[in-house]
């Protein structure tokens, strides 16, 4: 099992950039990947950015974000440039087990998700 906090959000302007944390803790040496999802209210979920722990690989669906993991404290960052109003959701950080063929880029990929944290851009 494994948990995650996110942190991080908040109110920011439009061409300003933003940090977001996810702290993990838990069987993480056992997840397979993980990564960052987005989501405003009556929308759904939306891929962000993705990890494979294994690998270091990446893949973000915005070239304005860059997703990473700090293997020593177990810390996933994503980070937000020339951010847009139409950035403004809540915010997941989420992690996959190993197996089952996941391609990493959808929800369902997911086994654990954190609380979120809000963005806004304004």
């Amino acid at each position: 099992h494994v948990q995650l906090v996110e942190s991080g959000g908040g109110l920011v302007q439009p061409g300003g950039s933003l940090r977001l944390s996810c702290a993990a803790s838990g069987n993480m040496p056992e997840m397979y990947c993980v990564g960052w999802f987005r989501q405003a209210p009556g929308k759904e979920r939306e891929d962000v950015a993705r990890l494979w722990i294994g690998t270091g690989l990446t893949r973000h669906s915005d070239s304005r974000f860059t997703i990473s993991l700090d293997n020593a404290d177990n810390t996933l960052s994503l980070e937000m440039n020339n951010l847009r109003p139409d950035d403004t959701n809540k915010y997941y950080c989420a992690a996959a087990k190993s197996g089952g063929g996941r391609t990493c880029s959808d929800v369902d990929d997911y086994d654990f998700y954190g609380q979120g944290t809000q963005v806004t851009v304004s």
